[in-house]
């Protein structure tokens, strides 16, 4: 029982989402840590105010608190745009300069000249239409 227990455990996907899941942990406190310290000043220094919390109304002796939901959406963006402009664009570049060189794989499908759909490359009748296809 034991023995596949640590089969299971020892496995790459699980070894690799555990790793995963403590780099995510970490990237995330550094990314809130970004957003509190850095961005949410300099959006106060040019805005004028650091923190909309205290914004709300009252109607029918509700009390609602719109001002939370501005700081959580600026606080949401800014994450967003950090992750963004930090990871995305560069793992996208590095990507797209690693594929280069590569040729472009094979297409496995072609445009119906009738419908226009997308049908496989050894069709000899479109499902769509049925228009019989040339070879």
């Amino acid at each position: 029982m034991l023995k596949g227990f640590r089969q299971f455990l020892m496995r790459g996907s699980v070894v690799d989402l555990a790793v995963a899941v403590v780099m995510g942990a970490a990237f995330g406190g550094v990314i809130s840590a970004l957003v509190k310290d850095l961005l949410t000043p300099l959006i106060a220094a040019i805005a004028g105010k650091p923190d909309f919390s205290a914004l709300s109304f009252e109607l029918n002796g509700s009390h609602f608190q719109y001002g939370d939901f501005i700081d959580a959406l600026i606080a949401f963006l800014l994450v967003a745009a950090a992750v963004y402009f930090a990871v995305v664009l560069p793992m996208n570049a590095l990507t797209a300069r690693l594929r280069r060189g590569e040729a472009p794989p094979d297409p496995t499908s072609k445009k119906c000249p009738e419908c226009l759909s997308e049908i496989p490359i050894a069709a000899r009748r479109c499902a769509f239409c049925t228009a019989a296809l040339s070879a």
